[in-house]
């Protein structure tokens, strides 16, 4: 990318930079959710939201536990401390994954099974909301940069031809980062619809 008209002027160097960083953290948030986004394969990333009850206090099974993927159709669960293990099952089958683990006293296996072609769909229509809201929570950051430019100019603290390069680039950015969603979440479609 060329270098950044806003970065050459003082009073627009750190809005640039904060809009910026708010828009790289929705994407951020965005490939979290996508990982943890159930495909036909068995990945540990499945129970990133995943909570066990560790003496009252919720905590992620990824802190209490090692967590592998050693078959496509199987998670393997090995808490470091094997008293939570019923916790940890109770945990995983109360999750929305719909998950069954097994238990023989020292690990958790996990199968997952092949997900039905419906199941499939369903995935594909939720990555798109997921998608259509960090779009959203992008345009709101460009939506802030634009007033705060515009109150700059009004202030006097920019020119209007500054104000004007500056809102052309702030919608550059965006188009940028609502560009790598959807380049995210069509990569994810495909991975989700593979038989």
């Amino acid at each position: 990318m060329a270098l950044s008209t806003m970065a050459g002027i003082p009073a627009l160097k750190e809005l640039s930079s904060g809009l910026k960083r708010r828009m790289d953290q929705a994407v951020a948030d965005f490939q979290g959710g996508l990982a943890s986004t159930r495909t036909g394969r068995a990945s540990v990333h499945m129970l990133d939201h995943v909570k066990v009850d560790y003496y009252g206090t919720l905590t992620p099974i990824s802190q209490l536990a090692q967590l592998s993927a050693p078959e496509p159709q199987l998670i393997v669960v090995s808490p470091w401390d094997p008293t939570i293990l019923k916790e940890a099952e109770k945990a995983i089958q109360a999750s929305d994954l719909g998950l069954n683990p097994i238990s023989d006293g020292k690990v958790l296996r996990v199968p997952v099974p092949p997900m039905t072609e419906e199941r499939r769909r369903e995935v594909c229509k939720h990555i798109n909301k997921v998608l259509e809201d960090h779009r959203t929570a992008v345009r709101n950051v460009r939506r802030d940069g634009n007033e705060a430019l515009k109150k700059l100019a009004k202030e006097k603290k920019i020119s209007e031809d500054e104000e004007k390069r500056a809102l052309e680039e702030v919608q550059k950015m965006t188009d940028e980062e609502i560009r790598r969603m959807e380049e995210l979440a069509r990569k994810k479609e495909v991975e989700v619809m593979q038989v």
